[in-house]
């Protein structure tokens, strides 16, 4: 039983890893607080879901429009470093934003120019992160430090959004970007006790030929595109959030309890995985285990599609989230390990980018979709070419599957 669970080897073996972890975990507590914070800010200014919308356009955009770009500055400099710095950039930015919460009457393009600032930073800084861990760690703690990663942050996303809404009525908006620029700050000092970590003998080139190099890479290396792919086909294809309120008028009576419970039980399941990632963290053929758990994703959101009652599409949910915390484990250690080291923050980067605008789309895709049909019509086609692209990309690339 005790190999089942979540393996801490880890945290127990590294201190510096320990440090890093710890901040990492209470910054991202206080980023998901933010976005509660954000949008009630946004809305109450304007009244408006245009801007409201907008406010996610402010994240994603520095890190699909600059990325590549940041990465390749990440492997030319002291990856320590970079990552401070934009630390301290996120909690000047978090800083700035609670003076204007503060004080009141601030311009919602004000807001927004803040939120796409430290979306600058943490496209600078999220790709140092990652370049962290196989220098700390030995490879074969990887696939745990990724579980230990993905538990911190499913949840942060189960509690932070409910904590800053208790915050926000007690110390307003200002009180919570405070709390913001605090865990920032934690997030520093978590990684200040790190080692130097300067660029591998093979530096990334200046500016764009460094750019190509990193992509001619992931064209190149069949494993890691392959991996890159399977995230792609999971999220483009069947990504559900944007069906849910359709969905839940369509078939559960418009019901707003309902509605609640949808996010939760793709959380629930994600920290069940994270919960018992040693079933599948200490396997030795994990590309296999990826492309199990992304078909297991798309199966489960077909059926949540076409399932008659409420309590049957939360547990498909609830699947669904556990498949995808085990494909993202799995993604990250093999991306990780077949990287080498003077390539990491390039491709770090545009596992990123895979990240962050693979859902936009797919949510993007989903309601367009069910625009021309219905919610369940968009979810159970898209559950469905999300197995076959997944499929189709298992019996391509043999070296990810062995």
């Amino acid at each position: 039983m005790a190999l089942a669970l979540l393996d801490v080897t880890p945290l127990r073996s590294s201190r510096k890893f320990r440090g890093l972890w710890l901040g990492r975990a209470f910054s991202g507590f206080g980023s998901q607080m933010t976005i509660v914070v954000v949008m009630f800010q946004v809305w109450q200014l304007t009244g408006s879901t245009v801007w409201t919308g907008a406010v996610g356009l402010a994240q994603a955009l520095p890190v699909i429009g600059f990325g590549l770009f940041a990465g390749s500055v990440v492997d030319r400099a002291d990856r320590r470093r970079v990552y401070l710095a934009a630390q301290t950039g996120q909690a000047i930015c978090a800083l700035i934003l609670a003076v204007q919460g503060f004080l009141g009457h601030f311009p919602v393009y004000g807001v927004l120019l803040l939120i796409a600032a430290e979306s600058c930073f943490v496209t600078v800084g999220g790709p140092a992160s990652r370049t962290f861990i196989p220098r700390l760690l030995p490879e074969s703690q990887l696939p745990a430090e990724l579980a230990l990663n993905h538990i911190s942050f499913q949840a942060a996303m189960l509690i932070g959004p409910a904590v800053g809404g208790l915050v926000l009525a007690w110390l307003g908006v200002g009180g919570c970007y405070l709390i913001d620029a605090i865990t920032f700050g934690l997030a520093f000092l978590g990684a200040f006790g790190l080692p130097p970590m300067p660029p591998d003998r093979d530096a990334a080139r200046p500016g764009l030929g460094g750019v190509l190099d990193g992509l001619r890479f992931l064209i190149s290396h069949r494993v890691v595109r392959a991996a890159l792919l399977t995230d792609l086909a999971a999220t483009v294809l069947a990504m559900p959030i944007s069906l849910f309120p359709q969905v839940n008028a369509e078939k559960f009576g418009n019901d707003p309890r309902t509605l609640g419970l949808f996010l939760s039980a793709i959380a629930v399941g994600g920290v069940l995985a994270s919960v018992f990632s040693g079933t599948f963290t200490r396997r030795s053929r994990l590309g296999l285990v990826m492309l199990v758990a992304s078909a297991t994703w798309g199966a489960a959101l077909a059926l949540f599609g076409v399932v008659p009652g409420a309590w049957l599409g939360l547990c498909c949910l609830v699947i669904a989230g556990a498949a995808d915390t085990i494909s993202v484990v799995a993604r990250g250690t093999i991306v990780q390990a077949g990287t080498p080291d003077h390539l990491r923050g390039r491709v770090s980067a545009a596992e990123q980018i895979v990240g962050q605008a693979g859902p936009d789309i797919g949510n993007l895709r989903a309601g367009l979709v069910a625009r021309l049909t219905s919610g369940p019509v968009a979810l159970l086609s898209g559950g469905l070419t999300c197995l076959a692209a997944v499929a189709l990309v298992g019996a391509t690339t043999r070296e990810l599957r062995n």
